[in-house]
């Protein structure tokens, strides 16, 4: 049997279906793992992670594009057309596999380019409560690997669960960023509380647009808090210019680390590293509070979101509306965090259904080898 793992789509994806492609390679090594990378940067990057899984051999390959493709890709990093153009000038190959296991959705218009033999496997990525992450083309996939109760009971919902074609309890990512983090040193060194500023990328949703400069400008001219501003990978993705001009506006200022798009910002270096949470709509949150602490939530769009599913975590934490009261904002969110605890304890609970610290992508590599070996 052969299985591939494509990986078509920005770095901040790859943990999440990585490590279930090493338990499958280890756990059963009469299956031939394959992973598809698309430039040599990305793939020397998979290398290096797949290095903590000494014991899994698996087959590295190089998906094709046309040059011109391939050159913009290299400056401006996946976008929808390279990663259509690599399913669409990939088809043949993708057809010799059994099956193929992605965390994103767009693979699944190999289907419409003809692809039908192999099994479309998610893994998700992320653990949010938008419904970008519950979008009911997903119905579409043969088999499902989520994390906890919350996502399970939404999908089934909405119709796009079949029994048998789903397992929960999985976080592949939690395994990869254990074996990563295990003897982290603190992100500073100077004693102060950090704080994570965590805005995501859509304009219509962000924070970062309209609040974004006035945060950062508190936290270079206050005294009391380290700050990381790492935000979604995707929002400097095709603005690296725009990046680079920040990263220059706040050089030199020991207290604040600005990582406009590094693989650090999606490998939980900075979720694990901080001591308060402010953001707006990222599901890196869910992943934050993982270790209950204080969140903060900046409100840039007047939303309707109380009793709003898409909206959950913002009962997580106090709401606010503007940046120039961060500074009572920030120390009612540590002190009003006991309040706040419960909650966050339960969310976490339905969000990723995790018992213990014990990995989860061995569970999800043995539900796809069950399923497919049933299939077929």
């Amino acid at each position: 049997m052969r299985i591939l793992f494509p990986f078509i789509a920005q770095p901040h994806q790859i943990a999440h279906s990585l490590p279930i492609a090493m338990e499958i390679a280890r756990r059963h090594p009469e299956i031939a793992v394959y992973i598809a990378c698309l430039t040599d940067e990305q793939e020397a990057y998979i290398r290096r992670l797949g290095g903590f899984y000494p014991d899994s051999h698996v087959i590295y390959e190089r998906l094709t594009l046309p040059r011109l493709l391939r050159r913009q890709l290299t400056h401006r990093g996946p976008s929808v057309l390279t990663r259509l153009a690599a399913l669409f000038f990939n088809k043949n190959y993708f057809e010799t596999f059994q099956a193929i296991v992605v965390p994103e959705r767009t693979s699944l218009y190999l289907r419409r380019m003809g692809v039908r033999s192999p099994r479309l496997i998610w893994t998700r990525h992320g653990a949010g409560d938008r419904a970008v992450g519950f979008a009911r083309d997903v119905r579409h996939f043969d088999f499902i690997l989520m994390a906890g109760r919350k996502l399970e009971k939404r999908l089934l919902s909405q119709g796009s669960l079949r029994a048998g074609h789903y397992v929960t309890g999985v976080y592949a990512k939690f395994d990869l960023v254990r074996l990563m983090h295990s003897n982290a040193a603190p992100l500073f060194s100077n004693g102060r509380p950090t704080v994570l500023y965590n805005p995501h990328f859509n304009a219509r949703l962000t924070s970062w647009y309209k609040l974004g400069t006035q945060v950062l400008d508190y936290f270079a001219t206050q005294d009391r808090y380290n700050l990381v501003f790492a935000p979604h990978y995707r929002l400097f993705d095709a603005h690296r210019d725009k990046a680079a001009s920040i990263l220059r506006a706040y050089e030199g200022i020991p207290h604040m680390l600005i990582d406009p798009g590094s693989t650090r910002s999606v490998d939980m270096t900075y979720t694990m590293g901080a001591d308060l949470y402010l953001g707006d709509v990222s599901s890196q949150v869910a992943e934050f509070l993982i270790e209950p602490r204080p969140c903060l939530f900046l409100d840039a769009h007047e939303t309707k979101w109380h009793d709003n599913p898409d909206y959950l975590f913002w009962s997580l934490g106090p709401v606010i509306d503007t940046a120039a009261s961060l500074d009572q904002a920030l120390d009612g969110a540590v002190a009003g965090h006991p309040g706040f605890l419960d909650q966050q304890k339960s969310y976490i609970r339905e969000t990723f259904g995790l018992a213990d610290i014990e990995p989860t992508a061995p569970i999800g590599a043995d539900a796809i080898v069950e399923f497919l070996r049933k299939a077929h």
